[in-house]
């Protein structure tokens, strides 16, 4: 199974930078990266509403579960 995340679908949307996103959510640099580069490992639920909050969204815009039978790596 793999959890698809979509921030630099968002961030392409908004037209920010992973820096403002930073920025705007008080989320560390480092972990808007990894989300940005899908290698996050685990997310806090006061992230995922910092996040909503930013992209005035709901948290299932924000990612998509894709079975194994279904998930590639060149989806990343």
């Amino acid at each position: 199974m793999a959890i698809r995340i979509h921030i630099s679908e968002w961030l392409g949307k908004k037209k920010w930078t992973q820096k403002q996103l930073s920025e705007i959510t008080g989320i560390r640099p480092a972990t808007i990266s990894a989300l940005y580069h899908e290698t996050i490992k685990r997310i806090e639920i006061e992230q995922i509403n910092e996040l909503c909050k930013a992209f005035n969204c709901q948290p299932g815009d924000l990612m998509t579960y894709v079975p194994d039978e279904e998930y590639t790596p060149e989806q990343k």
